[in-house]
């Protein structure tokens, strides 16, 4: 691969954008977004990176929901070459992983999925892992369903005398006799490799048939048992012969329990997706020889503003990348694919294809409308949407979920939002004549309060008063500091207040490289304004968006002023009652709870001070407010 193109983090000017969307090469690779901060927000791939990449930047009428919203923060772009759109394919799903840029859909990653590996050595073992490792060993999966997994390895197991054990089976380890027998052997689930009763030979030509099992060959498999069956009863080996006969009635009722949903008996896989608000499910059906193996599903978020065939052609990009088992002849989808994504579909598979075989050929993609595939597409979309369903429920009962609120959709739709703002943050700032400043934080998640997320400052960054420097200090605070690492990122920020506010955040958010929309609430007229917009602008009384942000700020207000009560009190306690002799902090909030403000204390006559502090007290604080 060669890097063209590629700049260092920085704000970029409006001419090095278009000096650089000019000289785009016509060649396949990868390109990455950044901000003004110089951070990455998108990554894609393109077999020609001058029409793909030229293609953001039309006519912005034509643009549309988390596009136009991306193109918008677009400062600079950076292209990497790449000899072909696999290789393409491939680099962006690293980089995507690595990045985790914010407009790009997210894909659940397939690492904690479980695999069923047959091992690279002498006697090979099979068993289930979740750490894929490229060792020369055959790999099968991944399994979204262990249980699934576990069926299928236990199957083998019962058909087949595999070795259950760990030990290092070389020929001089077995010719020194290091291993005795197991149970395993006694009871027949084994021949006993370790102590030389099985060839290495007899037990490679049992793996071949496990392998034929796993890749759903059993037709070839039970024909070719059937002949060795024969042959050994020719032979006069019935001993032998009636062993292949229980593995082969073992593999019957296999294959009958395996439904059949395609008549030619053809390899193919059946990808169907369906999506949400903000996220979607694919389904993936394995059918080899016309019998339906299992399915599996491929989960991606932050899919808002996405089309269904997109989503699509990134769940297959995203299965086949990953996938180990054997390669279908025919893959059916549920919509068409653009002309780049199929052919870099076709590409991925036909690869994988060669390298399995050792042969050339092409995958056929299908987009069925009537007969038997459209039926095999309709069951395979309806699973799609019964997983979605009940991932989305999962993520309700978690917390995670967006409720359906009309004010959370209609501000998603007033400011262009990439996806439903879920977390939303408000500031508001307190004080008394430029003392005692504070700030207040106060989080609502899906429209709702989280307590547990409100945060309040002390600001000490400035002298006197002034709006604008308190925003600045707790909106870094906030985004830089620990708050940033110890509470998760907002979809929107609102700041309490008008244009002045609003740049304020605005400002540090972008020195500090955070791509967060944030706008401003005045009290006064209930104007909402942008960064950088002249002129404000009102929703109507009755909007759910104009009522949600009224909560927010009257929340953060009420936080906030409750926290400057507070400090007020406790100053005033400490530059009044305990600059008394003999009054210390205790005995100053005992005679605040009994009179409830420092004024009462000061007017209050000798006997009710003797009440409350006894009479050495009561004179000493007589006299100083009343010397």
């Amino acid at each position: 691969m060669t890097d063209c193109n590629s700049t260092e983090t920085g704000d970029a000017s409006a001419g090095s954008l278009h000096e650089k969307l000019s000289a785009l090469p016509t060649a396949p690779g990868v390109y990455q977004f950044r901000n003004r901060a110089g951070k990455v927000i998108y990554v894609g791939k393109a077999k020609n990176l001058r029409s793909r990449v030229r293609s953001y930047f039309r006519d912005p009428r034509q643009l549309f929901g988390k596009t136009l919203v991306l193109v918008g923060h677009i400062a600079d772009l950076e292209v990497i070459i790449t000899s072909s759109e696999v290789e393409a394919l491939i680099l962006e799903n690293n980089l995507i992983k690595e990045l985790k840029p914010r407009y790009n859909v997210n894909l659940k990653d397939d690492k904690t999925y479980p695999y069923l590996v047959v091992t690279n050595e002498p006697f090979p073992r099979i068993f289930i892992t979740r750490q894929l490792k490229r060792d020369g060993s055959t790999w099968f999966g991944p399994y979204t369903e262990a249980g699934q997994l576990r069926s299928i390895l236990e199957l083998a197991e019962s058909i087949f005398p595999i070795r259950s054990c760990r030990l290092k089976l070389t020929e001089e380890n077995i010719r020194a006799g290091k291993f005795r027998v197991c149970l395993d052997y006694h009871i027949r689930k084994c021949k006993g490799p370790c102590e030389g009763h099985q060839s290495e030979e007899e037990y490679g030509e049992m793996i071949g048939e496990i392998l034929k099992l796993l890749k759903g060959r059993t037709s070839g498999l039970i024909r070719s048992l059937t002949e060795k069956m024969h042959a050994h009863a020719a032979a006069l080996q019935f001993e032998a012969a009636a062993e292949i006969r229980i593995q082969l009635d073992s593999l019957k009722r296999y294959g009958e329990r395996q439904k059949v949903v395609s008549l030619d008996g053809a390899d193919r896989d059946v990808l169907a997706v369906a999506s949400g608000q903000d996220d979607a499910c694919a389904v993936v059906f394995t059918i080899r020889e016309g019998k339906l193996l299992g399915s599996r599903r491929v989960y991606m978020n932050n899919t808002a503003g996405e089309s269904e065939s997109t989503l699509l052609a990134k769940a297959a990009e995203n299965w086949y990348l990953g996938a180990m088992d054997a390669m279908p002849d025919e893959i059916l989808l549920q919509h068409s694919l653009s002309e780049d994504e199929e052919m870099t579909l076709k590409a991925l598979v036909d690869e994988k294809k060669q390298k399995e075989s050792g042969r050339k050929s092409s995958v056929r993609i299908v987009i069925p409308q009537i007969g038997e595939k459209a039926h095999l597409l309709d069951m395979c979309g309806n699973n799609a949407r019964h997983h979605l369903e009940e991932y989305l429920i999962q993520k309700q009962k978690r917390g995670e979920a967006a409720r359906e609120t009309p004010g959370l959709r209609e501000l998603m739709k007033l400011l262009h939002l990439p996806k439903l703002p879920e977390r939303i943050e408000c500031f508001d700032n307190s004080h008394f004549q430029g003392t005692d400043y504070v700030s207040s934080m106060v989080c609502f998640m899906q429209g709702r309060p989280k307590k547990s997320d409100y945060r309040k400052f002390r600001l000490k960054s400035f002298e006197g008063s002034d709006d604008y420097a308190a925003m600045e200090e707790v909106i870094t605070r906030r985004y830089t500091g620990s708050l940033a690492g110890e509470l998760p990122m907002p979809d929107l920020i609102v700041v309490d207040g008008g244009k002045g506010q609003v740049n304020a955040a605005y400002a540090v958010l972008s020195a500090t490289g955070i791509d967060i929309q944030v706008i401003g609430l005045a009290k006064r007229l209930e104007e909402i304004f942008l960064p950088h917009t002249a002129d404000p602008f009102n929703l109507p009384k009755t909007s759910p968006a104009l009522r949600l942000l009224q909560q927010l700020r009257d929340e953060a207000h009420r936080f906030a002023l409750t926290y400057h009560r507070k400090l007020r009190s406790e100053r005033t306690l400490q530059t009044e009652l305990t600059s008394i002799p003999g009054i210390g902090r205790k005995t100053a909030m005992k005679l605040l709870e009994h009179f409830g403000s420092v004024e009462r204390i000061a007017t209050a006559g000798i006997d009710d001070l003797r009440a409350a502090a006894g009479s050495a007290l009561a004179a000493k604080i007589h006299a100083y407010y009343h010397p």
